[in-house]
């Protein structure tokens, strides 16, 4: 079940704006505002790269390059931009503030609690959008849902999410702040 809602988050969108790029993205936003297929759109793509990466490190390729430039594209991290990014599987270093633990979440790193969540591998990755809430502005939108990871033995691990992004400059939605979660067992 696909719920969609469009409410007014001034004050966020105010303050995540101001701690990622100030006037330009305002700027920009107000002249190509966000959209709800563009939201989906970056999650499909999201998760197509998650699954990219789990294929490059089965065939055996340079599977941290893959992983960077998934970083790179879907992530506004760099130009002193502010990322929260908070994965599922940490605990130890639980956020990710730059691009380097954001690669060592996604590919492992030895001698740390990461043992690279992207390299599974995953052949799909699924969306159930709760909602998602646009500025009035357009500059920033904010998803929380869950998304459904299946593992190549057809296994699914369903994960909860709160995504929020922005425009760059050039126009494309990048995550700024990443927040997931296994559901609550009570036993």
């Amino acid at each position: 079940m696909k719920k969609i809602a469009y409410v007014g988050v001034i004050a966020a969108g105010s303050l995540a704006l101001a701690a990622c790029g100030g006037d330009d993205a305002a700027t920009a936003a107000s002249a190509n505002p966000i959209t709800q297929a563009e939201v989906e759109a970056a999650q499909i793509a999201w998760g197509e790269g998650i699954v990219a990466i789990g294929a490059t490190f089965t065939e055996e390729g340079d599977y941290s390059a893959r992983a960077s430039e998934h970083i790179a594209t879907h992530y506004a991290y760099g130009d002193d931009a502010t990322i929260l990014f908070k994965p599922t599987l940490a605990a130890e270093d639980q956020f990710r503030e730059t691009t380097e633990e954001a690669l060592s979440y996604f590919v492992g790193t030895e001698g740390t609690e990461d043992g690279g969540f992207a390299i599974k591998p995953y052949t799909a990755v699924a969306w159930d959008n709760n909602g998602t809430v646009i500025s009035e502005s357009g500059d920033m939108a904010v998803a929380m849902g869950n998304y459904m990871f299946t593992d190549t033995d057809g296994g699914v691990t369903k994960v909860e999410y709160s995504f929020a992004y922005e425009k760059d400059e050039n126009g494309d939605l990048k995550i700024v702040l990443h927040h997931s979660s296994l559901p609550f067992s009570a036993g």
